[in-house]
């Protein structure tokens, strides 16, 4: 009976010792990583700002009427296309910088290439200005007629905010991982208000850039909030 119990234990020792340790580590992300992550908090921000201010300088602009992709048109018109550039520039160093942080983890890729692909449909928007309209730039009529850029400048607009929801959707899921419901629950529900803005497009400009906006800020919170809060546990 001893020699048995004696046996038995060593074999339980034995398989204990066979089997492999799964260990759970935190992955810090890199100088480059976390450099590259307050790319995609600065660009909403830096969008934003730009647009804000331009709206309240230039003459015949109006928050209620016009939406801030026009103010790329005009001889002033050259700043806002240089926003969508920068803007562009930084999400998809952004995107990157996220791909870095998340490493292996939940919303690795499916969260970080959507917001590459928006950042590339700001440059496609500097590319294919908005058409004029609704008295901007000044002289132009109150109807806007619908032009081939004006048509490829908002198709640009629709799958990079399309691809933007993608990603808030997508990066709730690590969010919570992290331990951040509330901001995990507030990812999925951006998203939903910022298509009840486009949808309200055709009966308030304001609704829309409200609705683009609130896209804009929501990424840069969360990409705030991934960069610099705790890293979640992977498996190595």
């Amino acid at each position: 009976m001893t020699v048995s119990r004696t046996l038995s234990t060593r074999s339980r020792a034995s398989r204990t010792a066979a089997a492999p340790h799964v260990l759970r580590v935190l992955r810090v992300p890199g100088p480059a990583g976390a450099a590259a992550v307050w790319c995609a908090v600065a660009a909403g921000p830096l969008f934003l700002v730009t647009g804000i201010v331009q709206g309240v300088v230039r003459d015949g602009f109006d928050f209620t009427r016009n939406a801030i992709s026009q103010l790329a048109l005009g001889q002033a018109g050259w700043v806002q296309t240089v926003n969508f550039l920068v803007t562009g520039a930084l999400l998809v160093a952004g995107a990157a910088g996220l791909r870095r942080v998340l490493g292996r983890g939940a919303g690795c890729v499916w969260g970080p290439v959507p917001v590459g692909v928006f950042g590339v449909s700001f440059w496609a928007a500097a590319a294919f200005p908005a058409d004029a309209g609704a008295g901007f730039p000044a002289g132009a009529p109150d109807t806007a007629v619908l032009s081939a850029q004006g048509a490829v400048h908002m198709a640009a607009g629709t799958v990079g905010y399309l691809a933007l929801c993608g990603a808030l959707l997508v990066l709730a899921r690590p969010l919570a991982e992290r331990g951040h419901r509330g901001w995990a629950v507030a990812s999925r529900l951006v998203p939903v208000a910022v298509l009840c803005g486009f949808a309200a497009s055709a009966v308030s400009v304001l609704a829309f850039t409200a609705g683009a906006g609130l896209g804009l800020v929501w990424l840069a919170a969360v990409a705030l909030r991934l960069g610099t809060g705790p890293a979640a546990a992977v498996r190595p």
